[in-house]
């Protein structure tokens, strides 16, 4: 009888979980692609659309706002399901409203709604993933992220090129949008119809606690530095091959756009569903560590089917059978990459700690743009591709060392404490925040030329001077984060090998 419970159980958490993160992938591509498209024929001019691009940064900066998530409850629904039902509600609300308006006369109010929509669309996003990572045992985290990444596509699928056929051909772009908010509704029903995570995991008393507390959780860690550029690394292979795999297919091999388009978003999906789904099924076989390895194993050797491309006539099989491969093992990675990400978080600050660890994960595949633009112009095609296999080899070495602080905290859901180097580690500790400051004000005063240097234009000298100041602030923090970030791992690694020989 316990047992058929306990099925019972899985199952509805299965389908919650799919549920939710249908709902967390659905207002993505309402303040991006699909939203672009809608201006696009519109007829606003192309300044205007890639201004508009700025209104989805609430998912790079969720990390800012994520402690408040782990610190407050919301008087109704517990912790985490509070948070997911007012988000919710306010996506359904919002889109609702933004397909009242019009482009050509309504146009800094959607905006303003778009901005808005970003912003409760990466708060739901955090809460979800603290959700799940909260609600998963260890050996239920790689199912339970194959089926959360499941929703999340089949969403992106639903409100990207499903919504741009539907507004062309049947409803038009209101509509379209009102279908959309309405959809929403399924992440309310399943919200409702979830179970909360256990009260029993201690939570932040304060808010300084909810800020500082993960960080010093997370740091405290064995090997914490190591994993930190693991995170960064694992998927950098891929994050190259993916960079400018469209200009690639136009220009370097001579398909058009409507090919690229057909093949690249409908098969590629497609094999991206079916590797998450195998991805899932493996991993309930496979410990993560070996799941991460052969997965990780697939996606370097993947990209060889892009080098092919480049070496060979243009082929239509040739290409779908090099994106289907791609995509499949892309899918099988993220799915257990989520479920490492799950793994690396403590309960009580699952929000904060997964939403920091996912916007460092997105570190690779924002930053190597210009770099692989850059080695395509000097090397061309085909090296740019077995670059990008190589490209995944740190990841995979990082990770075999690694091994044993992955597998501990896996099989005691807990994690090895850091009795080594106290002082050493506290120098990178410095380094790293000093240069995260920096960073920061430079940060600031990107913004003050976006916003106010026209209404306060400065002098030839004090013009010359800011530039040197952004100049230092951002070389100077660079090298202050890069230098502690090598002395912890540096640290990390002399302290393996010091276990290793006692």
């Amino acid at each position: 009888m316990m047992n058929n419970n306990l099925k019972s159980t899985k199952r509805r958490d299965t389908l919650i979980l799919l549920l939710l993160g249908f709902a967390s992938g659905l207002p993505l591509a309402l303040t991006s692609g699909t939203f672009q498209a809608w201006m696009t024929v519109a007829g606003l001019d192309l300044t205007t659309i890639g201004f508009f691009s700025l209104v989805g940064q609430a998912y790079v900066f969720k990390f800012l706002w994520s402690p408040l998530m782990d610190r407050y409850h919301l008087p109704f629904l517990g912790r985490r399901r509070g948070w997911l039902l007012l988000t919710q509600v306010a996506l359904v609300i919002l889109i609702f409203a933004i397909g009242c308006l019009n482009p050509q006369s309504d146009l800094w109010l959607m905006a303003g709604l778009a901005v808005l929509i970003a912003f409760f669309s990466a708060s739901q996003d955090i809460v979800f993933d603290a959700y799940k990572t909260d609600i998963l045992s260890a050996d239920q985290r790689g199912n339970g992220a194959a089926v959360s990444v499941l929703g999340y596509r089949i969403a992106m699928l639903v409100s990207g090129g499903l919504a741009l056929w539907i507004a062309h051909y049947y409803l038009g772009w209101r509509s379209t949008y009102w279908l959309m908010s309405a959809l929403m509704i399924i992440g309310i029903i399943a919200t409702l119809n979830a179970r909360e995570p256990t009260t029993e995991i201690p939570t932040p008393r304060t808010i300084e606690q909810a800020i500082f507390e993960p960080l010093k959780d997370f740091f405290g860690r064995n090997n914490a530095w190591l994993i930190l550029l693991l995170i960064v690394l694992y998927k950098m292979g891929d994050a190259f091959a993916g960079s400018l795999s469209t200009t690639f297919l136009i220009r370097g091999v001579g398909f058009n756009a409507g090919e690229v388009g057909l093949v690249n978003k409908t098969l590629g999906l497609l094999a991206t569903i079916v590797g998450v789904l195998i991805g899932g099924m493996l991993m309930q076989r496979l410990t993560l560590f070996r799941a991460l390895m052969i997965f990780g194993i697939l996606q370097a050797v993947s990209n060889f089917g892009y080098w092919i491309l480049a070496v060979t006539d243009k082929n239509i099989i040739t290409m779908g059978s090099a994106i289907f491969f791609e995509n499949l093992c892309g899918g099988m990675g993220t799915a257990a990459f989520v479920a490492l990400l799950m793994t690396l978080c403590n309960r009580s600050f699952s929000a904060t700690q997964f939403a920091l660890l996912s916007a460092l994960s997105a570190v690779g595949r924002v930053y190597v743009g210009p770099v692989a633009g850059w080695f395509v112009e000097l090397y061309d095609w085909p090296l740019f591709y077995l670059f990008t296999i190589v490209a995944a080899v740190p990841g995979l070495l990082l990770l075999a060392i690694c091994r044993q602080t992955l597998e501990y905290t896996q099989q005691t859901d807990s994690f090895l404490p850091r009795n080594l180097f106290p002082a050493q580690y506290n120098l990178a500790i410095k380094f790293l925040i000093a240069g995260c400051y920096m960073l920061a004000i430079r940060l600031l005063l990107l913004f003050w030329d976006l916003i106010f240097a026209k209404l306060h234009p400065l002098s030839s000298m004090e013009s010359n001077l800011m530039a040197y100041l952004k100049e230092f602030l951002m070389g100077g923090g660079m090298l202050l984060c890069i230098i502690g970030v090598v002395l912890g791992c540096l640290l990390d690694y002399i302290s393996i090998r010091r276990k290793q020989t006692l």
